[in-house]
C-alpha cells in the first residue's frame, strides 16, 4: 500500500471538529490577557532600575540559588521515589504515592503550616532540632525546604510515567546477562528516562523558583535571607502595584523559557 492514502487517512482521523476551536481560543485568549496586559502596563522608563536594584537583585538570587538546590535534593530523592513507585504495585505503596503527590493539589499555604507544625522550634521534629541548636523555620533552609516541598511531585510525577512506559525488557535482559541490580539501574534504567529526568528537574526548578505561599509561612519575608523574588513581588504590590511589573516579568520569562524547553523538546522517536 501507497504512504500516500495512508498518510491521507491519518489526517482525516486526526481532524478536529470546527467548533472546538471557539472554545480553545476562548481559553487561549484568557491565559494570555494576563502576561498581555503586563506588557501593555510595564513602566518601561524604570524597567532597568526597578530590575537591578540591590532589593531586587538580592531576591532573583535567593531565589535562583535555593530553587536550584531544592531541585537538587528533589532528585537526590524523587529519582528512587519513582523508581519504587513504578516497579511496585502494592497497596502500602500506591498510599504512599498518593500522600507524596499531596503537594500537588495541597494548597501551599496548608503545606507551609504543616511544615511548620512539623520543623518549627516547637513542632513534631523542629524541638529536638531546636535543642540542638538547630533553627530551621524563617531561615534560607526554610525556603529550600518549603521549595522543595512543592516541586518535589512535579519530578517524581515525570521519572515514574517514563519508567511505567517502559516495558522493562532491557533491564530483563541485563539482569539475564549477569548484572546486579544497581548496575542496571545505572546502566540501562536511567539512561532510558534521561529525557524525563531533565524535564522533570526544569518543571520542579521552575515550580520552586516561583513558590509563594509555602515560602512565606515557613521561612517568612526577610530580606537578603529568606525573601525570594516572588516574596519581592508581593511586597512591592502592596505599595505600588506597577513598580511589581518589571520582576515579574522576568520570572514570567523565566517560565516561559522553561515552558518552551520542556514542550519543544525533540522526542527521540519522532519522525524527522
Amino acid at each position: 500500500m501507497s504512504v500516500a492514502p495512508r498518510t491521507a487517512r491519518d489526517r482525516t482521523a486526526l481532524r478536529v471538529p470546527l467548533w472546538v476551536h471557539l472554545p480553545a481560543a476562548i481559553g487561549i485568549g484568557f491565559i494570555l490577557i494576563g502576561p498581555i496586559a503586563i506588557l501593555l502596563r510595564m513602566p518601561w522608563s524604570e524597567f532597568v532600575s526597578s530590575v537591578t536594584a540591590a532589593e531586587s537583585l538580592d531576591a532573583l538570587r535567593l531565589a535562583v540559588v535555593t530553587a536550584a538546590i531544592s531541585t537538587g535534593l528533589c532528585l537526590l530523592t524523587g529519582v528512587p521515589m519513582a523508581i519504587v513507585f513504578a516497579r511496585s504495585n502494592g497497596m502500602f505503596v500506591r498510599v504512599v504515592r498518593a500522600l507524596v503527590l499531596l503537594p500537588l493539589v495541597l494548597p501551599p499555604v496548608v503545606g507551609g503550616l504543616a511544615l511548620i507544625y512539623a520543623l518549627g522550634r516547637h513542632g513534631v521534629v523542629g524541638q529536638y532540632l531546636d535543642h540542638a541548636g538547630i533553627t530551621i523555620a524563617f531561615t534560607t533552609t526554610a525556603v529550600v525546604l518549603a521549595q522543595t516541598f512543592v516541586a518535589l511531585p512535579f519530578l517524581v510525577l515525570s521519572v515514574e510515567g517514563a519508567l511505567r512506559s517502559s516495558d522493562g525488557e532491557f533491564e530483563q535482559v541485563a539482569a539475564t546477562l549477569g548484572a546486579s541490580p544497581t548496575r542496571t539501574l545505572w546502566k540501562v534504567t536511567l539512561p532510558l528516562v534521561v529525557p524525563a529526568l531533565t524535564a522533570g528537574s526544569v518543571l520542579a526548578f521552575a515550580r520552586a523558583l516561583g513558590e509563594f505561599g509555602a515560602t512565606i509561612t515557613f521561612a517568612g519575608n526577610l530580606p537578603g535571607t529568606t525573601q525570594t523574588a516572588p516574596l519581592r513581588i508581593y511586597l512591592e504590590s502592596i505599595n505600588d502595584p506597577e513598580q511589581a511589573l518589571p520582576l515579574a516579568l522576568i520570572l514570567m520569562v523565566v517560565a516561559l523559557v522553561v515552558v518552551v524547553g520542556v514542550h519543544l523538546r525533540r522526542d527521540p522517536g519522532a519522525r524527522p
